[in-house]
């Protein structure tokens, strides 16, 4: 069997970004905290994120309980699986499954920032410490349904590079998962606000918007000091930055794309409009 190892920090986005991986390399099998999934469907195992305490999960996740090892490494024989992925937290972890389920050394390593763009480990790492979300690379129909009635939502289906579907994930919000804060959007918009009115530069600002899906872009217009003796895109490339910047280090949310359309102003009349993307 080739064995492959995909490890990161918790909350980095590795599960999302499991399936498509796994596709990416051919890989049919993959093992998450817990679980075996084959070809996007879960085949046996229990999920460790139902356990009730972190120290619980974690030995769930790396199969201590013998009768869950037991009923993974029979359905590993049974399904005659050429090539299998082991996600962890560590090059130990994974190591430490293998070693357990009896597969054999570990041939490939691989890690998160391997596969994610840093915009996209941070935003995961913020949706986990503010939302507590969790993604099961399975589909929700699959997902145990105790009888604690876990908060279990749909996740979204994965595609490949040729848009063949190649499996979904779900949604849930453990219980060993504590201290989730929620943060206003306005907190988000009061940032850009307050860098805006900060510059010298700029006389008005509106029309803020920001999207945290996917890539996270701000979008706002503003109006600027006229005459214009100055370099308007150096001026607006410095507000950019600072922008980046407030983001990461107060929200750690790493910003794709930053949009300002730039109207110059007089107290009477606009001037002239130019759009500053980056």
């Amino acid at each position: 069997m080739e064995i492959f190892s995909l490890s990161g920090s918790s909350g980095t986005g590795k599960s999302t970004s499991a399936l498509a991986f796994a596709h990416q390399k051919k890989i049919p099998a993959i093992i998450d905290d817990g679980l075996l999934i084959v070809n996007g469907q879960k085949v046996a195992g229990t999920s460790a994120k139902f356990e009730k305490y972190t120290l619980a999960a974690v030995k769930r996740a790396t199969f201590t309980d013998e009768s869950h090892r037991k009923e993974v490494q029979q359905a590993l024989k049974s399904y005659f699986i050429g090539k299998i992925l082991i996600i962890g937290t560590s090059d130990r972890m994974t190591k430490l499954i293998a070693d357990r389920l009896e597969m054999g050394k570990i041939q490939h390593h691989y890690y998160v920032e391997d596969i994610r763009t840093s915009s996209e480990i941070k935003m995961a790492q913020y949706v986990r410490k503010t939302e507590g979300k969790h993604v099961i690379p399975i589909p929700y129909r699959q997902v145990e349904q105790n009888f604690f009635k876990k908060l279990i939502q749909r996740g979204m289906e994965i595609f490949s590079n040729k848009k063949e579907r190649i499996g979904e994930t779900t949604i849930v919000f453990p219980d060993f998962h504590k201290g989730s804060i929620h943060i206003e959007k306005k907190v988000f918009i009061d940032i850009v606000e307050e860098i805006c009115r900060m510059n010298p530069y700029v006389l008005h600002y509106d029309s803020i918007k920001i999207f945290l899906e996917g890539h996270p872009s701000v979008n706002l217009n503003v109006g600027i000091v006229f005459p214009i003796t100055y370099e308007i895109f150096e001026i607006m490339g410095e507000l950019q930055s600072e922008i980046h910047q407030r983001f990461l280090e107060f929200l750690n949310i790493e910003i794709n794309s930053i949009y300002i359309h730039v109207t110059s102003t007089s107290t009477v009349k606009k001037k002239e409009s130019v759009l500053i993307s980056g």
